[in-house]
């Protein structure tokens, strides 16, 4: 039998000598992050004595997330820390797949159609979204990027879709 009223204790896949699996896991992954920042940041041009370049403001970044993530992975092997918890994969689904559409489909669609749709994609990563809310704050947030970027930033963006507009 054993002591926990929920049934048998689980057994960690980590080793032994990972005192904070879920500290080191995040380290390790804030690191990675980090690595695909510079590999990403490597073609543009850096600094040149004390003007700034493109690049060197992601890759500033990138230095400072990889040490951050080395501290959090070194804090996850010497102090005791939370175990691996569940990780909900449908919210960051959604969301990266709201933000490919949204790059795919703007030139073709225009802003207000590929925007809202966007919105309204990544509505679908939590089980608690209430559609009427979501449609309204979906329009609100779509006239407001029709006004702003157009208009306001006078960015050269398409609002509609093209076969509307010819």
């Amino acid at each position: 039998m054993s002591d926990t009223p929920g049934g048998p204790l689980r057994q960690s896949v980590t080793p032994k000598w990972i005192r904070g699996p879920q500290d080191f896991v995040g380290g390790i992954v804030l690191m990675g992050v980090a690595l695909f920042a510079l590999w990403a940041s490597s073609d543009l041009q850096g600094m040149h004595g004390f003007t700034f370049g493109p690049g060197t403001a992601p890759r500033m970044f990138a230095v400072l997330l990889l040490g951050l993530g080395a501290a959090v992975m070194i804090t996850g092997l010497v102090s005791e820390g939370q175990t691996l918890a569940h990780y909900s994969w449908r919210g960051p689904l959604f969301v990266s797949l709201a933000i490919i559409f949204f790059a795919v489909a703007i030139r073709p669609l225009g802003l207000v159609v590929s925007g809202f749709a966007a919105f309204l994609i990544s509505a679908l990563g939590t089980p608690e979204t209430r559609w009427v809310e979501t449609i309204i704050v979906g329009i609100c947030l779509t006239v407001g990027c029709a006004l702003l970027f157009p208009y306001v930033l006078g960015l050269p963006m398409p609002l509609f879709p093209q076969f509307l507009v010819r």
